[in-house]
Order: structure tokens, then sequence, then C-alpha cells
């Protein structure tokens, strides 16, 4: 796996739109921690609310990685931040991108990093050696999301997930399958660059086994029925021979992102086809709970949501940004839960 070293700089670099910054934002949200500041370029770029540093002072602290945290139109690494990536890999900071420049691309970064025993970290790159799956049945239990469909939610209801497992005093890891959720945790699989006959083999190595009581939440991708991207979604699903399942949906999206001649299916057909699949490789997969991303609704549009949502499904369900999660979490654990 993608293991990053901590604590992290988060490079805004020049970008002033928030919304372009909103991998920075997602990292500061849930691995503040992780986070020792930001490297901004201007004071006019988006400002994260974290102390600004400079290179030597990050050093300094103690700094680990300095993590391109913006993601501007094109994904390109600009020339303007070419000299500020170099400072930094010469300070002896790994650099970690999701960017689709790849960091040895940058003219003289390289170089920098190999003199200062720094490493270049395309977070979009998947480590070598995976191989295909076996299908035999690991030790320890596992959480997957799925979704009715792409960039609903999946990401930030495995992130509460972990952190409401573990108030509930369970033994949790979160296992991170894509770019954000990668330097969010510090470590895991870009699931959606891996070749797709090693997806569920990437998926295995993801969560290994592990002790009868512990707990892995798996970050989900894509949506099992959606056109383009339903392979890395059954890939994910095989590999991580989920125990339990979380449906994730947005109420009121008929149709996929930017897929308008397509429909989303109900909630019960989407469940009914990912537990198929995921009992597969195994046979005792439940679904668990009903993950709604309510943000467009008030107080009781979302409640009478979540209450058609449960009653269809026959399981809690709940707004890992908006709602309790007590009944949901005690449904994963096998624990009574009315």
């Amino acid at each position: 796996m993608i293991e990053l070293r901590k604590p992290y700089v988060l490079f805004v670099g020049d970008v002033a739109k928030p919304l372009h910054a909103k991998t920075g934002f997602g990292i500061r949200d849930w691995a503040r921690d992780a986070c020792l500041g930001q490297f901004r370029l201007s004071d006019q770029a988006a400002d994260l609310g974290l102390p600004d540093l400079d290179v030597a002072t990050a050093v300094r602290q103690g700094a680990g990685s300095l993590v391109v945290a913006v993601a501007p139109v094109g994904g390109q690494i600009p020339a303007a931040w070419h000299a500020a990536l170099i400072a930094a890999a010469r300070g002896g900071l790994d650099i970690v991108s999701g960017m689709h420049t790849r960091l040895a691309d940058v003219p003289g970064l390289a170089d920098a990093a190999k003199a200062a025993g720094a490493r270049l970290i395309d977070v979009r790159v998947p480590p070598a050696g995976i191989t295909t799956a076996t299908g035999r049945k690991r030790t320890g239990r596992r959480v997957l999301t799925v979704g009715t469909d792409c960039a609903l939610g999946k990401k930030y209801t495995a992130l509460a997930l972990t952190r409401a497992l573990r108030d509930a005093g369970a033994d949790v890891d979160f296992r991170a399958t894509g770019q954000t959720g990668i330097i969010i945790a510090g470590a895991g699989i870009p699931m959606d660059a891996v070749v797709s006959d090693f997806i569920a083999g990437a998926a295995e190595a993801l969560s290994p086994d592990a002790d009868e009581n512990h707990w892995d939440v798996i970050e989900g991708q894509g949506a099992i029925h959606h056109p383009a991207f339903a392979g890395v979604t059954l890939g994910i699903i095989h590999g991580s021979q989920p125990d339990v399942l979380v449906l994730c949906h947005e109420p009121g999206r008929t149709h996929f992102h930017s897929m308008t001649g397509f429909p989303l299916r109900s909630l019960t057909e989407v469940a009914e086809t990912c537990l198929a699949a995921a009992r597969v490789t195994n046979p005792a997969a439940r679904l668990g709970a009903v993950s709604l991303n309510t943000a467009q609704l008030d107080d009781a549009a979302c409640a009478d949501a979540l209450a058609r949502a449960s009653e269809e499904m026959g399981v809690p369900a709940f707004d890992p940004m908006r709602t309790s999660m007590d009944r949901a979490v005690a449904s994963i654990l096998g624990r009574p839960h009315d």
C-alpha cells in the first residue's frame, strides 16, 4: 500500500476558489491531527484555517510531507508552483500529489528529492506487486460503503462510521480506496488506477487478515449499475469480502451524475445486486444501514427521507453529517438497535 509520512503541510499554491481546494478542506476536516499547517503562495489563495508555514518553518517543526491539497480544473501542476515544490523537496519533505501531472515531470523536482532523500508520491499510481484475488476468506470483520451513484458520500460515510464505531468501543480502521481518502488515512490503494484484473486482489491486500473482533471500514468507489464505473465497484465488493454493506444515496437524485440518459435504480435493487455480488466471496454478507446525503433538504424533509429509507430497506438510516449514527452502529455490530 501507499504509505504517507506525517504530519502534513497542505500546499494551496495560488488557488483562490475554495471549491478547487476541497481536497485540502477534506484533509483538514477528517485528519486535523495530521495537519501541521498550510503553505500558500499569496494571501489571496484559499485559506484552510491552518497556520501559514514556509518551507523552513515546516521542516523545523517536523513536517513529513508537503501535500498538494488542491484540484484546479485540468489537474495540472503550473510552472508557478515549481520553485515551491523544489524547495520543499530540498528541505527533505516528501511531496504528495493526486494531480494528473506526475511529480517526476516537474523539471528539477526529482533531482532535488533524490539529493535530500525525499520521496515523490503520486497518489494516483498504485503500488507494485498487486496480485489477482484468491477468494480466500480472511479473518476479521469488514464494512463496505456502496452507493446508488458516484460522488454522493461513500467516503464521508466510511470516515464517519469509522469514528462512530471507535466511539462505540470497536477496534476499527478506515481503509482508503481513493486519492483524498488515502491522504486522509495516510495509506491505501487508488482503486481507479488499478488494472481491472487486479482490483479484487488489491482489495484483498488493502484489508488483510485481522483479529476476529477487528473491523475495517472500506471506502467504496463507483456504483454497481453505473454504465462507466461498475467494474471498480464489483472488484472492490469481491475482494473486500464485506460482512456488512452500508448503502449510500442522495435523495432527489434521479439519474447518474452527468449521465442524464441513465436513471438511478431503486435502493432495493441496488442493495440486492450488491448483496448478490458480496455473497460470491462472503455468503454471510448483509445490509447494515442506509446512509443518506440530505444536504439539500430541510430538517423535516431530512427526517421524512430517513424514515422512508429505513422502512423500505428494514435497516437504520442516517445522515453521517447531520444525524445520530447510534442505531446504524448497533446494526453493523449486530446489537439490538430498536
